[in-house]
């Protein structure tokens, strides 16, 4: 899976559990997007969370 090349964010594991407190195992995917940003003057796709995403175009404007 991918990470975001920014903040390193990843999947998580973690458990579902019932209403009986039984486990079993589930996985928490972030929000990566391909964005094409300009880095030391070249153009680069570059994945990133959108919370990574957010911020950028926050510090844009």
């Amino acid at each position: 899976m991918a990470k975001c090349e920014i903040c390193g964010k990843g999947p998580q594991f973690g458990h579902n559990v019932s209403h009986s407190k039984r486990r079993t195992n589930r996985r928490w995917l972030p929000n990566i997007q391909t964005a094409r940003l300009e880095i030391d003057g070249r153009v680069r796709k570059v994945k990133l969370c959108t919370r990574c995403l957010r911020t950028l175009h926050k510090t844009k404007a």
